[in-house]
């Protein structure tokens, strides 16, 4: 469970996803895999969630009503999987294929969080070494004899505090705002519309969604649910608004490709697989495949975005070097014409 969200985070959700679908696969009756699930999970708000579960379903609750009771802290897509599956009588395919989705994110995650451990290195170092030297070359010059360097320590540790205390300000800040539901708007604004985070953020939202609206056909979940659920996993609440504009046209019995026509953010490319899935009744292989390019276009972008941030923080090192550099210089000649 996340300190922005009571919802329990992909990390523990795949292991324990994973453990329910081979459990259920083997031929294990539900309730019994839902107590052989909880002895083995090591996180205690999951262990609660599962016997909770468990719990409900001896006093007479269906697994999907169960999952239902949890939805605070189970996803949407998890819950409306659940229910469809045990409804449907598949509900080894349903968790198998929950199990499947919450990996494909989990490797997601894990690759963006790759990428990005390089270039947060390189500005973390480039902020700390940076104003360590600009503010020694400010506080000292050639003529200065009376600098002390564990003044100037005691000084920059300081000056370090401060802007740690900042930080740490911001960031309870945005826990605070998560919390009462403010902090989504603002940075899904920036998210959605700010280069180079927009195209990432886009594309992976139109992968999780497409994925998820096709998972949840498969299932057999109505087509009005299954797009109102979908729009739930793109985690960005102005691609979801966007996404959920076709929802009433299509209860009106429009077709997906009329509905979503005026949509911004789903691509041409997923419009024209909703095209080939309605005309030839493979809906579901379709919505997957545009998933799959998707995916494929957010890892590029995710690719170009590193390498954009990369070549700004080497460019703001090379200026604060540089900035550095004439610092020293122009001291270093002022002192020469005062000794002239």
């Amino acid at each position: 469970m996340g300190i922005i969200s009571p919802e329990l985070s992909t990390r523990v959700l795949v292991p324990l996803c994973r453990q329910l679908a081979t459990s259920y696969d083997a031929g294990i009756p539900i309730l019994r895999t839902l107590e052989m699930v909880s002895k083995n999970t090591r996180d205690k708000q999951a262990r609660a969630v599962i016997d909770s579960m468990g719990l409900a379903i001896r006093k007479g609750a269906t697994l999907g009503q169960a999952a239902r009771a949890e939805k605070d802290r189970l996803p949407p897509l998890m819950v409306e999987l659940l229910a469809s599956g045990e409804v449907g009588g598949n509900l080894d395919v349903s968790l198998r294929d929950i199990a499947n989705y919450f990996e494909e994110r989990q490797r997601m995650k894990r690759m963006i969080v790759g990428k990005s451990v390089y270039p947060a290195i390189q500005l973390t170092a480039a902020w700390f070494l940076g104003t360590f030297a600009l503010m020694l070359i400010r506080r000292t010059s050639f003529t200065n004899t009376s600098f002390s360097l564990g003044d100037y320590f005691d000084f920059y540790l300081r000056f370090q505090g401060a802007a740690m205390f900042l930080l740490g300000s911001g960031v309870v800040t945005s826990i605070v705002l998560a919390r009462l539901g403010m902090f989504k708007w603002i940075w899904g604004y920036v998210a959605t519309h700010v280069w180079p985070i927009a195209p990432v953020t886009r594309r992976f939202a139109m992968a999780r969604y497409l994925r998820s609206l096709s998972l949840l056909i498969g299932s057999g979940v109505p087509i009005v649910r299954a797009l109102e659920r979908a729009a739930a996993t793109c985690a960005n609440p102005y691609i979801e608004q966007d996404l959920l504009k076709p929802v009433p046209l299509v209860g009106q019995g429009a077709t997906l490709v009329e509905a979503f026509a005026q949509s911004k953010y789903l691509p041409p490319v997923a419009r024209e697989m909703l095209l080939v899935g309605e005309k030839s009744g493979k809906l579901e292989q379709s919505l997957n495949k545009a998933a799959q390019y998707q995916m494929d276009e957010a890892i590029q972008a995710v690719n170009i975005a590193t390498r954009v941030g990369e070549v700004v923080i080497s460019l703001a090192v090379a200026a604060v070097v540089g900035y550095i550099v004439i610092s020293f210089y122009s001291n270093y000649l002022g002192m020469l014409d005062d000794i002239k």
